[in-house]
């Protein structure tokens, strides 16, 4: 209750709040839309608790604070309505009203065949698609091209290990599959804007991830803060850069989440409430549950498994540029490597339990014959 007391609240409060906004309906829909931000989020969640358990107590508290309020309003809410501005050249105010008042039905335009904020939204998924897609499929490749002590899928990941000592390599292959994106699948009048936004997303991760290195390798010479087991955490620059770090992830998560969502229903509120408020705030509880709890280091491969998953939606983000893909089929598929790591890891500790009480019964004395 601890952890999952204030998401607990927060979903009744939010569930009144749709209840008082429009009914039984707006009711239902709320849940619904919390319920697939989760399902969406499982990965995020465990990379979140990975970068998270390298942070000191007081960026933890940052991250599940300041954090908490910038993935539900400026991820959920003024995320989507940016990217309207940006990408259909309106003004905030005229954004937000289309937001507000979208036209009847079904219908994705106007009686006057103007764009409802639906349309606009999914207009520029080609864009957004390529910028989340670079960034996590950076992400992907630059863990599954490094040697680990422990790996999960070994047949496969240990001969990408050593494919992985060619510097650079997650920055070619990424580019290369921007470049496949951006001639092969995307629409010919999206073929640029897809080039660019996925270069940007390269870059956003280079620029990002680095900086954390850098500044938390100079806290590293300097003497930073331990935790309980002796690894260092990040402080100052480095934690900072490593809260931004988290918060671009979340963005690219988020698009995936809030694109779903408009299946379910176009009412920005609802949306708020569902996806932000009871969605985001459960995929914090789930974070601190994992980090407190020492779950990564329990079960070894969830962080395998993640990123497994993480590198499967960066695909499909990628194909999505030109062919729909169903949001269900998305959310199955990070729910599925998670859920195959978790129970490789059970699998693992047992035969390692089974292992240590053998090696103990045959370590024994024998006992003296009277």
């Amino acid at each position: 209750m601890r952890i999952f007391g204030l998401s607990i609240i927060v979903t009744v409060v939010s569930l009144i709040a749709a209840f008082v906004y429009g009914g039984p309906t707006a009711l239902a829909l709320c849940a619904i839309l919390g319920i697939l931000e989760v399902s969406l989020s499982f990965d995020n969640a465990v990379i979140n608790a990975s970068v998270l358990q390298r942070m000191s107590d007081f960026w933890q508290r940052i991250f599940l604070t300041v954090g908490v309020v910038i993935a539900v309003f400026g991820m959920r809410l003024v995320f989507p309505l940016a990217i309207v501005w940006v990408t259909a050249g309106l003004d905030p105010k005229r954004a937000f009203d289309l937001a507000m008042n979208p036209p009847e039905g079904d219908a994705l335009t106007f009686p006057d065949g103007s764009p409802s904020y639906e349309k606009l939204l999914t207009d520029a998924h080609p864009q957004i698609a390529a910028f989340g897609g670079a960034f996590l499929l950076l992400l992907f490749l630059n863990f599954i091209l490094e040697e680990h002590e422990i790996t999960w899928l070994g047949w496969i990941e240990r001969p990408l290990a050593k494919l992985g000592k060619l510097d650079m390599l997650s920055v070619v292959l990424t580019l290369v599959a921007i470049v496949i994106a951006a001639e092969w699948i995307a629409d010919a009048d999206d073929r640029g804007t897809v080039l660019l936004s996925g270069i940007l997303g390269v870059v956003t991760y280079i620029l990002v991830d680095g900086l954390g290195s850098m500044f938390h390798t100079d806290e590293l010479e300097e003497g930073a803060e331990s935790g309980p087991s002796g690894v260092v955490k990040a402080t100052g620059k480095a934690a900072f850069f490593l809260f931004l770090y988290l918060e671009v992830l979340d963005a690219s998560f988020s698009f995936d989440g809030v694109i779903g969502a408009f299946a379910i229903t176009s009412d920005p509120i609802l949306i708020a409430l569902g996806l932000g408020l009871i969605g985001a705030m459960f995929v914090r509880s789930i974070t601190v549950f994992l980090v407190r709890k020492g779950t990564l280091s329990e079960y070894v491969y969830l962080e395998h498994g993640a990123h497994w998953a993480i590198g499967a939606l960066a695909i499909i983000l990628l194909v999505s540029i030109g062919v729909h893909i169903n949001e269900v089929i998305t959310g199955l598929v990070g729910v599925a490597f998670i859920g195959a790591a978790f129970i490789t890891s059970i699998i693992r500790n047992r035969r390692l339990g089974d292992d240590d009480d053998s090696k103990s019964v045959t370590t024994q004395e024998p006992t003296p014959v009277a």
